[in-house]
């Protein structure tokens, strides 16, 4: 399997299994925010997997900022807006998915 084929499919189980367990939670309760974060910091362990969540976000947005420029990656503003709208699972593949295709087409062969 090609690697942007991965990260397509990737991209799919990204947005599926957060919002899978998001979207109940807002049907019972609306956008309470002040309950998802203390449901999020509930137990020590749910709270270790939040931060986690949370560095790993800003570590992407670092990422995302230097290997974009580096490569000249247009549409950045894609993963990020994925990352604030479902997170990690999302933004990061969909980023190596664009990075993929942008490789991809800067080593293609000029038929011009």
């Amino acid at each position: 399997m090609r690697p942007k084929s991965l990260y397509a499919g990737l991209c799919v189980i990204g947005l599926v299994l957060p919002y899978s367990q998001f979207l109940p939670f807002v049907r019972e309760h609306g956008l309470d925010l002040r309950l998802l974060i203390q449901d999020l910091l509930a137990t020590r362990a749910s709270a270790f997997f939040a931060l986690d969540v949370l560095v790993s976000s800003l570590v992407l947005v670092v990422f995302l900022r230097v290997d974009s420029r580096r490569l000249g990656l247009k549409g950045r503003w894609a993963p990020i807006l994925a990352l604030l709208t479902v997170g990690v699972s999302l933004g990061l593949p969909l980023y190596l998915y664009m990075r993929e295709m942008h490789l991809e087409q800067k080593s293609a062969p000029d038929t011009a």
